[in-house]
């Protein structure tokens, strides 16, 4: 199946998203050969619990790593290296001489932990471990999803402590399995994934062992941390047996190893069901006082790590869904565009859909959503506006957010995911930011960072400069909003902001 076009040799990729898992098959100048993609079962044990069956998960991995590679007509000799990206925060436990999970693996979405970390705070709250790990205590990351497993599983704990059970992000998960599972397979973590569970010390790069005891995590489950580009191990089986496994990175920290953002200042926004903004800050962690995630970008074999700044929306994408499916207001995602472009402005009206509390810059849990602004002028085209509008506003936030705590200037905003085919959003989000905004060729960052960081381990591609020059731009959209528009404009959803905020009283808290 291969042509002329796409002589190997080649780079495969493993995505192991939320989800789905996929495998994608990339060539020198970074261009998709093939594709395989398989779903798997989301389990919903209790509200606001989320589960995955990481055996399903494993087997879906082989399958389309086999798929991929069939479906491209090549064979492992073909194939330089291994590149591993995945779904962040969600954790596992399984017993190292069996190799079964314990227990389903929690996904990052899951809540279970909000209490449990609440008690972790004592009498500091949310920022006892910001100083160390750059993140806030949230349910969210991995340390208290491991403690509420050791809690929770009978006899777990002493397991643990015995050394019979390991700790991995899904990252882990793979690479073991990948590398032989119970028969030598390697226990390994890379620096952007750990700098995800609470438990890592971003400034020394190690777990932190007083937070480690704060947290009652034994250190003998967790992994190796590792850089994000160097050869773990081998494939020990499958199709792409004996080939290197090169690299790993959590996904939003591999979309932006994918769209090259390896300078200071340089930023990429993912557009789906919510939207991740990262930002490369340099070699330096910078702390954020303003609402962001302090995270790990990646880090390049012996190089120093490369930090970033992350901004997290909850809402984008899943209110186009809702405009269709709640509302009835479209009947397909990709109208939403053609009903706003039917009318000159949003006619006064503001939507801002804090359907489950405001994330960053304002982390609040007792906002709502609120459309504000409105009379009996205002349409259903004019709402439509509204709601591409809110996404664009949010960027703004963040990226306002990242200026104030990193004093870098936004240069141009890369963007990728679902709702880049937006082009009104995409020409909004270049008004409201007052910069470019590029869209990359080939849309499936995620996997080509993971591709190109183990294509970099083993000497694929020479250095980060080879990987600039393979970025190619699909399209491009330049500001076209004069600057009084803008402030009055950004002052009035500011307000609609407030606006949402304490809908929520404490004493009515479900």
């Amino acid at each position: 199946m291969t042509d002329a076009h796409t002589a190997g040799p080649f780079i495969a990729a493993i995505d192991q998203g939320t989800t789905s898992s996929r495998c994608i098959v990339f060539d020198k100048d970074g261009r998709i050969v093939a594709v395989d993609q398989k779903e798997h079962e989301q389990i919903f044990p209790k509200p606001g619990w989320v589960e995955h069956d990481a055996k399903e998960i494993w087997t879906n991995v082989q399958e389309v790593v086999d798929g991929a590679v069939s479906k491209a007509g090549i064979t492992s000799a073909d194939v330089k290296a291994i590149g591993i990206t995945n779904q962040r925060e969600t954790t596992l436990l399984w017993d190292k001489n069996t190799g079964e999970p314990v227990h389903n693996a929690i996904v990052w979405q899951d809540t279970r932990t909000a209490e449990l970390c609440r008690e972790l705070g004592r009498n500091v709250g949310q920022d006892r471990f910001r100083r160390e790990t750059g993140l806030p205590l949230a349910s969210y990351f991995a340390g208290p999803k491991i403690r509420w497993l050791l809690d929770n599983v009978d006899g777990l704990r002493e397991r643990a402590e015995a050394g019979d059970i390991l700790f991995g992000t899904m990252d882990s998960w793979v690479i073991w399995n990948l590398t032989g599972g119970v028969n030598g397979g390697v226990h390994v973590t890379d620096v952007t994934n750990a700098s995800r569970t609470l438990l890592m010390n971003l400034h020394t790069m190690a777990w932190d062992d007083k937070i480690l005891s704060s947290m009652d995590v034994p250190a003998a489950v967790l992994p190796e941390i590792r850089s994000s580009a160097e050869v773990y191990g081998e494939a020990a089986s499958g199709a792409l047996q004996g080939v290197p496994v090169a690299s790993a990175l959590g996904d939003q920290q591999a979309a932006l190893f994918g769209q090259t953002c390896y300078a200071e200042g340089e930023a990429k926004s993912t557009y789906g069901t919510g939207t991740f903004l990262l930002m490369n800050t340099g070699d330096e962690p910078v702390n954020s006082y303003n609402g962001l995630l302090t995270t790990v970008g990646y880090q390049i074999g012996d190089n120093k790590p490369v930090y970033a700044l992350e901004g997290a929306i909850a809402v984008t994408g899943s209110l186009v869904q809702w405009m269709r499916d709640q509302m009835g207001l479209i009947s397909t995602a990709a109208e939403i565009e053609t009903l706003a472009l039917s009318v000159e402005d949003n006619g006064g009206a503001y939507f801002v859909p804090a359907f489950s509390g405001l994330f960053a810059p304002y982390w609040r849990d007792d906002a709502r959503g609120v459309i504000a602004g409105l009379t009996r002028y205002v349409t259903k085209a004019h709402l439509a506006r509204a709601v591409l509008e809110a996404t664009a506003w949010q960027t703004r936030e963040i990226v306002d957010a990242m200026t104030k705590d990193s004093g870098v200037e936004l240069t141009a905003l890369k963007v990728d995911g679902g709702m880049t085919s937006n082009n009104l959003l995409m020409q909004n989000l270049s008004d409201f930011l007052d910069a470019p905004v590029v869209r990359p060729l080939v849309a499936e960052t995620t996997c080509l960072g993971a591709a190109y960081a183990a294509g970099l381990a083993v000497g694929f591609w020479p250095d980060t400069d080879a990987l600039r020059a393979n970025w190619r731009r699909a399209a491009e959209w330049t500001p076209q909003m004069d600057d009084d528009t803008r402030k009055r404009e950004y002052k009035s959803w500011l307000k609609a902001v407030e606006r949402t905020m304490g809908w929520i009283e404490e004493d009515s808290k479900e």
